[in-house]
């Protein structure tokens, strides 16, 4: 069986092992063992409360039980750029016209900019390929937003992603080569390692600061504008179905675009619920106890424990601010018949809470 739970300092070379996986492009999960170690003691202290929320770096990780093997990890930031600055390009509209000759032009640009600074960031996402199967995915990402609902106060009121951004099959970023090359005289990949070791500096030193014209770089680095690495188009539909969105800001290396909203907008906010966990031993309750089996579906499933958070995905009807689950799920939350849980649906409801 597969738990979503905070990381523990024990998770350190798995960790290594997940980040070895990853590839280029994420900058935040990188196989270097001090940068791993350095993070996991500040996610082991987030989850510990003993730093300031701002300061917070909240990791999860999937673990297979069966085989006590990490399948995944994901993580939320409590806020970017505080400490070292956090850049993008937001894409912006210059307009040219001229009565005498007739002529108007609207002319898409670049802007090189601070203007997510201080918000509450998901980054990290990473799914093992043996476990790219049936809702596991969604139970990964999704596992952010039930943890986000049962403690909205230890964040910033907007939400960011940054996602991956295209690149071709040899590993190079249309957008980086078309731009940034010109700028920093270094491979892409060398750059995505300075970045991920917090070596920002070189942004601000050799990016321009004027407006850059869209219709200036080739129609390779164009195209790719806003657009995401191939295996992170799951993972942003995932993120829109959860209330992010696309407002026109994008990575400064490779164009990927970033999602954004508002917390008090997510789904999760609005249709997660309490429930108080029924003494029914049986994977799906009786009618008479917790609603209608037949209308039973997948469900997210959360303790409401910061230090030890778990979650779960199960086929439930909660009913009445119950839910039932089996012994083995009581097991994985680290939970008891009569606690409290938080529930949401796994997929979008097409009808409200009963």
């Amino acid at each position: 069986m597969l738990v979503v739970r905070a990381i523990n300092a024990n998770d350190l070379d798995a960790l290594y092992g997940l980040a070895s996986q990853v590839g280029t492009g994420m900058t935040t999960l990188k196989p270097d063992m001090k940068m791993l170690g350095d993070r996991l003691a500040i996610a082991c202290a987030s989850f510990a409360e003993t730093i300031p929320p701002e300061k917070r770096d909240y990791m999860f990780v999937m673990e297979d039980t069966d085989t006590g093997r990490l399948a995944g990890v994901c993580a939320i930031k409590g806020a970017v750029g505080l400490d070292e600055p956090f850049y993008n390009y937001r894409i912006g509209t210059l307009v040219h016209s001229s009565r005498e000759l007739d002529v108007f032009t609207r002319m898409e640009t670049l802007y090189l900019s601070n203007d997510l600074t201080g918000s509450t960031e998901l980054c990290s996402l990473f799914l093992h390929p043996d476990y790219r199967s049936g809702n596991n995915g969604k139970l990964l990402s999704k596992s952010r937003f039930l943890f986000i609902a049962q403690f909205p106060h230890l964040f910033t009121e907007k939400l960011i992603a940054e996602m991956r951004g295209y690149q071709a099959p040899d590993g190079s970023s249309p957008f980086y080569e078309g731009l940034g090359r010109h700028f920093f005289k270094m491979d892409f990949h060398h750059v995505d390692d300075l970045t991920s070791l917090g070596k920002k500096s070189f942004i601000a030193e050799l990016m321009p600061r004027q407006p850059m014209y869209v219709a200036y770089l080739p129609d390779e680095a164009q195209e790719v504008i806003g657009k995401v690495h191939l295996s992170t188009a799951p993972a942003r539909r995932l993120l829109e179905q959860e209330g992010l969105h696309f407002e026109g800001y994008v990575d400064i290396f490779d164009a990927g675009p970033v999602l954004q909203a508002r917390v008090s907008e997510l789904r999760a906010m609005r249709d997660s619920m309490p429930a108080v966990l029924d003494a029914a031993t049986v994977p799906v309750p009786a009618p008479e106890a917790c609603g209608d089996a037949a209308q039973a579906e997948p469900y997210l499933v959360s303790n409401t424990d910061l230090k030890d958070f778990r979650m779960i995905v199960t086929s439930a009807n909660p009913h009445s601010g119950k839910i039932a689950l089996d012994d083995a799920e009581l097991h994985l939350l680290r939970s008891h018949n009569g606690d409290t849980v938080r529930t949401l649906s796994l997929n979008p409801r097409k009808h409200p809470h009963v």
